[in-house]
């Protein structure tokens, strides 16, 4: 049966489109899919054959889990990359929940971060066979084809594609081998800013990233390419946001953050320096604390200590890498300090700042390490003013210029001489702990519940804790520094 329209019909449709046109085509774009247009009874005659009516289209809810290796900066860039994943209306869970999208920001600078990330891949299998694995991040750059033959790999994504990763996203459907897109690491040129505020006590801000320096030893400028940097008013504009999300305090990470100022694009050419974006954080409003990550020793400028020495924003805590405290083991890292000069940076800290921390990255192990010239770096740390150290025992790393080096230490060796510093370290944190026992410090208190403490960290970076109380959570307290319990906290009692 067929019935003709009427001008009727055309007048109703007439009223339908200034009701803007909702429900007029099955599969059309309908701005609220809840809401039917309903026309008023009137006879009309319709061609049933030509007459459609908008179906809401359920939308699949996908849900998506990130886990990160590595540094401070990798964490920054997981964040700013699962904001984009947010935006694409992805739920996100823990990694320990069943996921349909699993990413894993990978780390190249130790073997044990190549082996973590095969565990994790078999983990998240685990517990959903179909979902769908992305492996992004340096080791992702470097050994893209190792990654992928992974089983259970989906996705890897090189240095510049993992900020588009979403774009990749089309098809969830399980891969018989893992597709890659990578490009050659000269051609990684562009800055992408990243910030991380996941963690609602601190903040990790990305400000610089990649290197221009040729450590023997590492893979970093082969993961990252050149050393390049964030626009000055970028950063700021980042801190803002940070601030206005109540979060007490910022951590300025990037790979060579002391280089920070030449351009997007990596121009050699300095547009700014460390000590200038130092200057202009500390003016920004509504920030507590301002911790710097890590800064080369020849980087960290008089200027910049004396200016963190009196800041009402940056605390006195600073983390120097060393790697050797042997002039003969740094010539051979290519490192561009000599064991003197990071004598004078401890110094000129020490003498700005009595009170500050100071943290040192050691590689044990390197080719050629001697006894003597190990015991020469032991001795060295041993009567440096330091707090604590991060011993790191040197891996050979692929296409690095240390991996075909001779005189190599053999395994066991390197784990003895790495137990030794990390004993080291023990001792040094338990005397920069001690020094600090009688004063008063302003604590920021962490957010977990750990076995009935709350935990938190002074300015100068001592590791605190006393019962918990929910209420102190993410708030700035004045704190006198007590004891030093069994587990090495510091108990205190708030003023």
């Amino acid at each position: 049966m067929t019935f003709e329209p009427t001008a009727q019909k055309q007048h109703a449709d007439s009223d339908q489109e200034r009701k803007g046109n909702v429900g007029s085509k099955i599969g059309g774009e309908v701005e609220n899919q809840s809401s039917i247009f309903v026309p008023k009874l009137t006879f009309f005659r319709y061609n049933l054959d030509s007459l459609t009516i908008n179906t809401p289209v359920a939308v699949k809810k996908t849900s998506v889990a990130f886990h990160t290796l590595g540094c401070k900066l990798n964490f920054s860039e997981t964040a700013s990359i699962a904001r984009d994943f947010s935006e694409e209306h992805y739920t996100r869970v823990p990694f320990e929940d069943a996921a349909d999208v699993y990413v894993i920001n990978t780390c190249s600078v130790t073997e044990n971060a190549d082996k973590r990330f095969k565990a994790l891949v078999a983990k998240v299998l685990r517990q959903n066979p179909d979902a769908f694995v992305a492996a992004i991040g340096c080791y992702a750059q470097l050994q893209p084809e190792a990654l992928a033959e992974v089983s259970g790999v989906d996705l890897v994504l090189g240095a510049s594609e993992k900020f588009k990763l979403t774009q990749y996203l089309d098809d969830l459907t399980k891969k018989d081998a893992g597709a890659i897109h990578s490009c050659a690491i000269e051609t990684v040129t562009q800055y992408t800013s990243s910030f991380s505020t996941s963690d609602r006590t601190r903040a990790f801000l990305k400000v610089q990233d990649g290197c221009d320096y040729k450590c023997t030893y590492c893979t970093i400028p082969l993961a990252r390419g050149i050393s390049r940097s964030d626009a000055l008013e970028n950063v700021i504009d980042n801190a803002k946001n940070i601030a206005a999300q109540d979060i007490k305090e910022i951590v300025l990470t990037g790979v060579n953050i002391g280089d920070f100022g030449k351009g997007e694009f990596g121009t050699k050419k300095h547009e700014h320096t460390f000590l200038d974006l130092v200057k202009a954080l500390d003016a920004v409003e509504g920030i507590s604390r301002i911790r710097i990550s890590s800064i080369e020793p020849n980087l960290l400028k008089d200027e910049t200590i004396a200016f963190v020495g009196q800041s009402k924003t940056f605390v006195p805590h600073f983390h120097v890498p060393l790697q050797s405290g042997s002039d003969v083991i740094l010539k051979q890292m290519r490192r561009r300090y000599l064991s003197q000069l990071y004598i004078d940076r401890v110094k000129a800290i020490k003498k700005a700042m009595p009170h500050a921390c100071i943290g040192v990255d050691v590689i044990v192990g390197f080719p050629g390490e001697t006894e003597e010239e190990f015991l020469k770096s032991y001795k060295f740390l041993a009567d440096l003013d330091i707090s604590y150290l991060h011993v790191f025992t040197y891996s050979e790393r692929p296409n690095t210029a240390a991996a075909s080096m001779g005189n190599v230490v053999p395994q066991q060796i390197r784990s003895k001489r790495s137990k030794m510093l990390r004993g080291l370290s023990v001792k040094k944190r338990h005397h920069f702990y001690s020094e600090q026992l009688g004063s008063e410090r302003v604590v920021l208190f962490e957010g977990e519940n750990k076995k009935g403490y709350i935990t938190g960290f002074t300015d100068n970076y001592v590791k605190v804790r006393m019962p918990w109380d929910p209420s102190l959570v993410n708030t700035l307290h004045t704190a006198m520094l007590d004891t030093i319990d069994e587990e090495g906290f510091v108990r205190i009692r708030l003023l």
